[in-house]
């Protein structure tokens, strides 16, 4: 890794590339401490606690959610926006086919997408400004002051879509996923603090430290070996001959990483769990809110072992689903006869297309169980340990390494067309 920064830093080109991903990571976390006025930020620790929504999204907002700076909502519109248009994308005919037309179909996506986002950040901001409000969070409710943390709210989280955008362009790496890889690693010297405080007030001894930092450096080594772990579909050309000249067969495969989906998994089952303890909010007397938060038989309240087993469950339904359709076997079947290709073994047409779907399905759940375990292993940490109070996401390790490796991934291919030997060989 070292030896291909290095590397990276000779290169005149890759090294303006690096210093402007700097200079823009910087910017960005100066940002993250410009506060909303009038907002009371200490009646927002419970809602950001461990396990929450509000929790992930302060964890992938760099804390901006629990002091409520103008990056609040960080990239999460376009995070929901990217996931809705990849749903349609497979639900609607014209979409799918727009997505078949190379770089224009794409780049027609990107801008519907960003339009999509827009729409999604005013609804997250005054949805988000209802919860506040509900905690008793904002000092001053006048009209115009809602109107402007709306509006403050709304285009900060615009301005980071045209942030990442730059940062992609002209620097190194995915721009949006850098942004959400520096909030979650800003997080570390608060959870690190935290620890100390606890240490401090003899809740946790020191052996009992050492044992949650082997914990977590096994887990890290957990999700890095699963990330780059990946299932090998082989694939066999037929020989065929074109202009006067014969191509001889080749051999190929198909990778199919284990944990690709398991990110969108967790979101989408922590966004259902979650779902209907906020609506419970607004009406915190009703029957329906006094069962999801104190009924024994609640799957939805956070402490229960009901809780952390839907929650597994529903992680491993959803990265099944989201596998299956964002890969779409019928799809790469087809395209693998148009090519002379053939799985060995296995006849070309639907009989590919099924075996396809077979594998997906059962990678899909080992990668779904895996990102499971990761999702609750805080929530039992909380519940069964005396570190109590401190927000270390597995979500957020799935984050970090996936992003990582393919940043690492990026600079690598400049140094390979220039020649270089990197991390990655």
């Amino acid at each position: 890794m070292l030896s291909t920064l290095r590397n990276a830093w000779k290169i005149p080109d890759l090294k303006k590339r690096l210093l402007f991903t700097a200079f823009m990571i910087a910017l960005f976390r100066l940002g993250n401490f410009i506060l909303v006025p009038g907002i009371d930020t200490s009646k927002l620790t419970e809602l950001t606690g461990s396990g929450s929504l509000f929790g992930f999204y302060d964890l992938i907002s760099g804390g901006s959610f629990s002091r409520f700076s103008i990056f609040a909502m960080g990239v999460i519109p376009y995070i929901n926006s990217s996931i809705i248009m990849q749903l349609l994308t497979v639900a609607i005919p014209s979409l799918e086919q727009l997505s078949k037309e190379g770089e224009d179909g794409r780049k027609k996506i990107q801008k519907y997408t960003r339009y999509g986002a827009v729409g999604l950040a005013v609804v997250q901001a005054f949805s988000t400004y209802a919860i506040i409000v509900r905690a008793g969070a904002v000092t001053n409710s006048t009209k115009l002051n809602v109107f402007m943390i709306i509006l403050t709210l709304t285009t900060a989280s615009t301005f980071l879509m045209w942030f990442g955008d730059k940062i992609t362009e002209k620097g190194i790496g995915n721009g949006m996923s850098l942004l959400i890889f520096v909030n979650i690693i800003s997080r570390f010297p608060s959870t690190v603090y935290s620890i100390a405080g606890l240490q401090t007030a003899g809740t946790v001894n020191f052996v009992e430290v050492i044992m949650f930092i082997a914990a977590v450096f096994a887990m890290f080594l957990a999700v890095v070996i699963m990330s780059l772990a990946e299932r090998r579909i082989p694939v066999q050309y037929a020989g065929k001959t074109a202009g006067g000249k014969v191509y001889r067969g080749q051999s190929t495969h198909i990778p199919i990483n284990v944990n690709a989906s398991a990110v969108i998994g967790i979101i989408f089952a922590i966004s259902v769990m979650q779902f209907p303890m906020t609506i419970g909010q607004f009406w915190p007397n009703s029957a329906f809110n006094l069962f999801i938060t104190g009924s024994q038989f609640s799957p939805f309240k956070e402490s229960s072992w009901q809780y952390a087993l839907t929650y597994f469950v529903l992680t491993i339904f959803f990265t099944w689903f989201y596998t299956l359709v964002t890969f779409k076997p019928e799809e790469m079947a087809e395209n693998m006869h148009k090519s002379s290709g053939f799985v060995p073994g296995i006849r070309p047409g639907e009989a590919t297309a099924n075996y396809i779907e077979k594998v997906l399905g059962k990678i899909s759940v080992i990668g779904g169980a895996f990102a499971g375990v990761i999702a609750i292993t805080p929530i039992i940490a909380a519940g069964y340990t005396s570190f109590k109070g401190i927000y270390f996401g597995g979500t957020g390790l799935l984050i970090m390494v996936g992003v990582a490796l393919d940043t690492l991934r990026q600079i690598e291919s400049q140094l390979v067309m220039r020649h270089y030997q990197g991390f990655l060989k």
